[in-house]
């Protein structure tokens, strides 16, 4: 679970890191960052957000993707700078796929956007 320090909230911080930062796209999800230059953002964790639309299904399917995202988010977030803003938008094939495959597209993404 992504304590809540870390979770991003407002529809402008999810809006900042979707228009103006780096984007990887994989199969299952889209990854989007969005790392500040100033020092007053410097001095807070980095915030992670998720996007699961209604193309991913039903609310029991949507819910069940967000708590696995959310999990493997939690794992990786010190690989993220510190300040930043990350989006992870679910695909629609996100509903199918198992946790290794959403963890290897995750992976991959963060390893590219980040780079």
């Amino acid at each position: 679970m992504l304590p809540a320090a870390q979770r991003l909230r407002r529809p402008a911080e999810f809006a900042l890191a979707v228009r103006r930062g780096r984007r990887a796209g994989r199969p299952l999800l889209v990854v989007h960052v969005f790392a500040p230059e100033s020092s007053a953002a410097s001095s807070r964790p980095a915030q992670v957000g998720f996007v699961v639309s209604r193309s991913v299904g039903g609310s029991v399917v949507r819910n069940r993707v967000k708590r696995r995202l959310r999990h493997l988010m939690a794992a990786r977030t010190d690989q993220l700078p510190v300040g930043a803003n990350l989006v992870v938008r679910a695909q629609s094939a996100a509903s199918t796929a198992t946790s290794a495959e959403l963890a290897g597209d995750l992976d991959r993404a963060l390893a590219r956007v980040l780079s």
